[in-house]
């Protein structure tokens, strides 16, 4: 299930490509009624469900997704995640430094009930920025 920050995210990639493609910023019932128009798949969207995509409380189905793409004329992935992380990006992320190793070398070689106090500390302060 997507969080909240995905959600608001999605709805702003989602503005952004509305703006490139239709020159300017569309209300939820004229997003409704141009993506129907599209839409040949299943059912079609109501101007509330639009309005969930543009105020970030909803993120459409795959086959809805691959509709607004098509239409809008961005990169599906791009529409619902983000931009592809760089591979060097990936690399920095997985790379530890000398310091982090002994950090992770002392948290290991508490006890398994310290060992927790520590992950939820560590997941406390994630949360948290």
């Amino acid at each position: 299930m997507p969080t909240n920050v995905e959600k608001t995210a999605f709805s702003k990639r989602l503005e952004l490509a509305l703006r490139r493609s239709e020159g300017m910023v569309v209300g939820a019932t004229e997003l409704a009624n141009r993506f129907n128009l599209r839409y040949k798949e299943g059912t079609p969207v109501s101007t509330q469900t639009a309005h969930k995509w543009l105020s970030g409380r909803a993120i459409p189905t795959h086959a809805k997704l691959a509709t607004l793409a098509k239409w809008l004329n961005v990169d599906e992935h791009w529409l619902h995640y983000g931009p592809v992380p760089s591979k060097e990006e990936g690399k920095k992320a997985v790379a530890a430094s000398a310091d982090a190793i002994k950090l992770a070398q002392k948290i290991q070689s508490l006890p398994p009930h310290k060992r927790y106090l520590v992950e939820e500390l560590v997941n406390q302060l994630q949360d948290n920025l």
